[in-house]
C-alpha cells in the first residue's frame, strides 16, 4: 500500500516554487529548488530559508514543568531562563535515545519543546508514559509553522522588518516579535552552522509569511543543503548517528549529558564504549550511509552520514568505528573498492 504522505502548511507553496518534493520522514518534503550547491552557498555566505514545519512541537506547563523536564532529558534544564533554549535528549529504555530535541523556557513555568518530524508520535507516547499529574502536557505541532532563515545576513535582512533589536538577541534567545506583520516567537538557533533564527508562526499564516520572506530575497532551501550544511558543522541527524541503542557518550555530544538522574541514565552511562563516532575525509569519491570502514583490510565500523562538501571542495563523512581502531589507518569500502579515510575532528567546518 502506497504510504499517505503528510504535507506542511507551506506545502502549495513549494509546488508554485517548482520544488522537486521527496518523502521525508513520513513527509512530503522539498528536497531543492534551484540546485544543493547554490541553495548551500546562499546559506554560507548570504541567507536562506527552510521549512522545517514538519518538525513536532509539545507545551509543558504547570508548577512541576521544570522538575518533570529535568527528570526525562540529561542536561540541566534549571539553568535554562526565561527566554532561552537549550540542546537535549530523550532517553529511551535501550540504552540510548528517543530523541533529540530543543527546549525553549517561556517562562519559569512553561515550556516548548520541538522534537524531530519522523518521531513525533513516538516522542508524544514517550512523554506521555511518563508524564506526571503536576504537568499539563500537549502536542501542538499541528499549529505551528515554523520557517528557519539562516546564513550571515539573516539579521540584518529581518531586522528592518520586525519590531526587536536583533543585535541584542545571542544565540539560543527566544523572543516573541512582530515581522513583516505577523505575530511570531523566533528562536536564535539552527542547524546549519550559520547564524539565524527559527520563527514560529501559526500554521495558517506561514504560507503568507514565507511569501513575504521571499520578497526580501531569502533564498528557499532544501533538505538537500540542510543536510550538507549540517553535516559540515557536524550536527548528528536522528535515525544517522543516533538512535535508541547507541549512547550519545561515544559521540562529540557527550557533554549534553550532566551529572544527575534522569529517565533511562543506568542504561545510557552504563553500556561499555566500544565504538565511536569520528569524522571522516576522503580524496574523491563520497561515502554514504551504511558504507563499511576498514583497517588493515578488516572492517571495524560503518558509516552514518557522508556527502562532498561544497564548502571544503572534497568527500566528507561521519561514521562509527572500533575504539581499538581509532589510531590505526582507515579506507572506506565504496563499490568493492577501498578508499583511504583520513581521520579528522569534528566540525569539518567551525565558524
Amino acid at each position: 500500500m502506497e504510504e499517505q504522505l503528510k504535507r506542511t502548511p507551506l506545502y502549495q507553496s513549494h509546488l508554485d516554487l517548482k520544488a522537486r518534493m521527496v518523502p521525508f520522514g513520513g513527509w512530503d518534503m522539498p528536497v531543492q529548488y534551484a540546485g544543493v550547491m547554490q541553495e548551500h552557498q546562499a546559506v554560507r555566505e548570504q541567507v536562506g530559508m527552510f521549512d522545517v514545519s514538519h518538525m513536532g512541537e509539545f507545551r509543558f506547563k504547570g508548577e512541576g514543568a521544570l522538575a518533570f523536564l529535568q527528570s526525562i532529558t540529561p542536561n540541566d534544564v534549571s539553568k535554562l531562563k526565561p527566554g532561552r533554549a537549550q540542546y537535549n535528549m530523550l532517553p529511551g529504555n535501550q540504552g540510548g535515545l528517543i530523541d533529540d530535541i530543543y527546549i525553549y523556557c517561556i517562562s519559569p513555568e512553561e515550556y516548548l519543546m520541538v522534537v524531530n518530524a519522523s518521531n513525533i508520535e513516538k516522542d508524544f507516547a514517550h512523554v506521555q508514559s511518563l508524564i506526571t499529574p503536576e504537568v499539563e502536557f500537549s502536542n501542538e505541532s499541528d499549529q505551528w509553522g515554523l520557517i528557519a532563515v539562516q546564513g550571515p545576513r539573516a539579521e540584518e535582512t529581518l531586522q528592518p522588518h520586525i519590531d526587536v533589536d536583533l543585535s541584542k538577541k545571542k544565540k539560543n534567545s527566544v523572543f516573541f516579535a512582530e515581522l513583516l506583520g505577523f505575530p511570531v516567537m523566533l528562536a536564535r538557533t539552527g542547524y546549519t552552522g550559520e547564524d539565524g533564527f527559527e520563527v514560529f508562526v501559526k500554521a495558517e499564516q506561514a504560507p503568507a509569511l514565507w511569501s513575504k520572506l521571499l520578497d526580501l530575497g531569502i533564498v528557499p532551501c532544501g533538505l538537500g543543503a540542510r543536510d550538507t550544511l549540517r553535516l559540515e558543522a557536524g550536527f548528528p541527524l536522528y535515525g544517522h548517528e543516533f538512535n535508541e541503542t547507541l549512547t550519545p557518550l561515544a559521540t562529540h555530544y557527550g557533554w549534553v549529558i550532566k551529572d544527575k538522574e534522569f529517565h533511562g541514565k543506568d542504561l545510557l552511562v552504563g553500556q561499555p564504549i566500544v565504538r565511536q563516532l569520528v569524522g571522516l575525509t576522503l580524496e574523491k569519491v563520497p561515502a554514504r550511509e551504511g558504507y563499511p570502514v576498514k583497517s588493515e583490510g578488516q572492517v571495524v565500523g560503518m558509516v552514518t552520514s557522508g556527502t562532498l562538501s561544497p564548502t571544503l571542495k572534497k568527500p566528507i563523512a561521519m561514521a562509527y568505528i572500533d575504539v581499538d581502531a581509532l589510531d590505526k589507518p582507515l579506507s572506506v569500502e565504496i563499490r568493492g573498492k577501498d578508499a583511504p579515510a583520513q581521520r579528522v575532528e569534528l566540525p569539518f567546518l567551525s565558524k
